[in-house]
């Protein structure tokens, strides 16, 4: 690290679970976030701010007015303008010492395959069932760590699949594919500050699961109730008959 390095990220550095070499394998590593939308915009700043070497940001769609209320990545300037071209630019004016790549698209089959590849970390910051299935499968299937995270109207849930780990879930064992009811913030609503508290979280866990600090949220799952603002903490088990992790286990 140069000196203006060890400055920006001196507040980290001082902890003693990060210390310079904490700090350095963030610089080294990369992070792959999934949706750059309500739960992205937070995930994705923190990610950017904390030194994450290396941001792979995948969204096919493009800014519209009605995201700006919870979508802190994106200006009202960035009407009409792709959402990873807008995020691009918010993160890179947070912190130009790390590299951005844009995915403008949606990821599926051989490329979502290879992002999750060289990825570290995966963050699912989406809104649909669909993506959250695909993206567990692949990181599944190349051992690698997901962050996922989900919000609607005033409710908030927050997990961790450390497929690495033998008795960690997947989240194929907390959902089966095809049997939930789609629900969207285009139809349901959500607060805008929900999906800052669980972005914010999901960073949190992506930092500790890279630097391997204390308890990451493996094998549990985190529901938030914003308008009685209670937590539970649940215990989510392995299943042996999981569709997705029983075959690569």
């Amino acid at each position: 690290m140069n000196d203006d390095q060890l400055l920006r990220y001196s507040r980290q550095i001082m902890l003693p679970q990060v210390d310079i070499a904490g700090q350095e394998a963030l610089l080294a590593s990369r992070a792959l976030i999934i949706g750059a939308g309500g739960l992205g915009s937070p995930a994705a700043m923190y990610l950017a701010a904390a030194g994450i070497g290396q941001l792979a940001i995948a969204d096919y769609d493009v800014v519209d007015l009605s995201n700006l209320q919870r979508q802190l990545l994106h200006r009202s300037g960035d009407i009409g303008r792709e959402k990873t071209a807008s995020a691009r630019d918010t993160l890179m004016s947070i912190n130009p010492d790390i590299q951005v790549t844009a995915l403008p698209f949606s990821l599926q089959d051989e490329a979502l395959e290879e992002q999750v590849r060289l990825a570290d970390i995966v963050l699912d910051c989406s809104d649909n069932f669909v993506t959250r299935f695909s993206v567990n499968a692949a990181c599944v299937r190349q051992r690698t760590p997901l962050v996922s995270g989900a919000a609607i109207r005033l409710q908030g849930q927050l997990a961790v699949f450390d497929s690495r780990k033998a008795n960690s879930p997947c989240y194929g064992c907390l959902y089966r594919e095809g049997e939930q009811e789609e629900q969207t913030c285009a139809e349901n609503g959500v607060l805008s500050p929900l999906v800052g508290i669980i972005g914010s979280l999901q960073a949190l866990e992506a930092i500790k699961v890279i630097l391997a600090l204390g308890n990451s949220l493996a094998g549990r799952l985190i529901l938030f109730d914003g308008l009685q603002h209670e937590w539970r903490n649940l215990t989510l088990p392995r299943d042996p008959a999981c569709p997705v992790c029983s075959q690569h286990g």
